[in-house]
């Protein structure tokens, strides 16, 4: 294992200027050095909020990733594998090994990788390091489909009609079908970004679907169980943010709008969303929470709804980590949601406790940008020749470029090809987007 040496609802709709989440809250001790479990953008996201809490980092790495930005940001990196995931950041027994080496007391997992491994999550536990995260059984009990509904409903959270058991085969698909009302979704209990999903809406189609969408789930999980659900047409996809602590503490955070989507992966987001009004908001937030408290969850996390065109909504799924769209979150309240779930990890409460102190700040957007190929939309792999990220354009702050490159960085064909978040902010929803079209204008990506 080679170390790397350090290289140098009461909802007030205010328009102060944008600060990204303000200053550091956090006086209190909480740890003295955590390890990062991700690559990329999302590591030197988190590393960043470390330094401002006084916090030393260790960043993990693949032979591919020997050379980038986060290994150089990190106080400390060991490498864990080949380029790889499978055999790098999977790969438990060769983190392991780098958070007894370093000495880290706790773990960050980012988001994608071993963020939402409830498996890993216990190996920590038994090794005596703290998660920063959700409790191995919150995580689980919310990362099966299947399982985290008939927990909502239980919770008194709006569901979408459907069957809450696994479906045995294609024709007990069908009769389910009938039996809900078409159109229907089938989809992976296990999934996520937009695999083993189909609709349908006729019983042919139910049985094809079927097939593909389990076959899909199989090769994409490990897990070929499906379920099936009343399809909404037309639907709004909306979230709510949820931070809370091991103190009983939760607080519900205004909404994303992320409708805009390619492949059921979402591109372009923003907050808060131009549908709800504050009434459906406030219902929405509270019904997030009654799901968090259900089962004890102690961290940051997103309760994901489908919207109709009438703001009827229903409980999608609960993402049980940091989400690729917080920045515009933090944009609009002034929360850092990475110090939050830091201070839960560690056993301090949350920053704030009061709903009624939240607010909504202007109006932020965030784009993702790939190296893909704009015709095909496949990534692009090689070298970044030249790199020059926007600033800000209006006002302090008002453009923020999350990112884990530098000019002369490789994107590499063992990763996502996502170049960066870019989120800006503006006081009203029309500022938000001229300042994007004008970051977009300004960012220079040559490769």
């Amino acid at each position: 294992m080679h170390r790397f040496p350090l290289i140098r609802s009461r909802w007030l709709h205010t328009t102060r200027p944008a600060q990204y989440f303000g200053p550091c809250k956090t006086t209190e001790k909480t740890f003295d050095k955590i390890l990062i479990a991700n690559r990329g953008e999302i590591a030197c996201r988190v590393i960043r909020t470390a330094k401002r809490m006084g916090i030393k980092t260790v960043a993990i790495y693949s032979d591919a990733d020997a050379n980038s930005l986060f290994v150089q940001q990190a106080d400390e990196a060991y490498r864990v594998g080949p380029a790889p995931t499978s055999q790098s950041y999977l790969n438990m027994d060769a983190i392991l090994d780098a958070i007894k080496a370093s000495g880290a007391q706790a773990v960050h997992p980012g988001y994608g990788f071993l963020s939402e491994n409830s498996g890993f999550v216990k190996r920590l536990d038994e090794a005596g390091v703290a998660f920063i995260g959700p409790k191995e059984y919150a995580m689980a009990a919310m990362g099966d489909k299947i399982q985290s509904k008939i927990i909502a409903k239980k919770a008194g959270v709006n569901t979408i009609p459907g069957y809450d058991g696994v479906v045995r085969d294609a024709e007990h698909a069908v009769e389910i079908a009938a039996d809900i009302g078409y159109p229907v979704m089938l989809k992976a209990s296990a999934g996520g970004g937009g695999k083993g999903m189909r609709i349908a809406r006729t019983a042919h189609e139910v049985r094809e679907g079927f097939k593909l969408a389990s076959d899909e789930a199989q090769s994409s999980f490990g897990d070929n169980r499906i379920l099936v659900e009343r399809f909404i047409e037309e639907p709004r996809h909306i979230e709510i943010q949820i931070i809370a602590d091991n103190n009983g503490n939760i607080l519900w955070l205004p909404e994303r709008e992320c409708s805009i989507q390619r492949r059921n992966q979402k591109v372009i987001e923003e907050a808060p969303s131009t549908h709800l009004d504050a009434q459906t908001r406030r219902k929405m937030g509270e019904q997030a929470v009654a799901l968090a408290r259900n089962v004890g969850y102690n961290s940051a996390g997103t309760v994901e709804f489908l919207v109709d065109k009438q703001r009827n909504f229903y409980f999608l799924e609960m993402n049980t980590r940091l989400q690729v769209e917080h920045p515009i979150t933090e944009y609009i309240t002034g929360f850092d949601l990475v110090e939050e779930m830091i201070r839960s990890a560690s056993g301090l409460e949350l920053t704030t406790k009061d709903q009624s102190k939240v607010e909504i700040n202007g109006w932020a957007i965030e784009s993702r940008v790939y190296a893909e190929d704009p015709e095909k939309y496949l990534p692009s792999i090689g070298t970044l020749s030249k790199y020059v990220e926007p600033r800000s354009w209006k006002t302090e702050n008002d453009v923020r470029c999350d990112s884990g490159i530098n000019e002369g960085s490789e994107i590499s064909m063992y990763y996502d090809p996502m170049i960066c978040k870019l989120s800006t902010h503006g006081p009203t929803r029309a500022d938000a987007i001229a300042t994007m079209n004008h970051a977009l204008d300004q960012y220079l990506i040559k490769g």
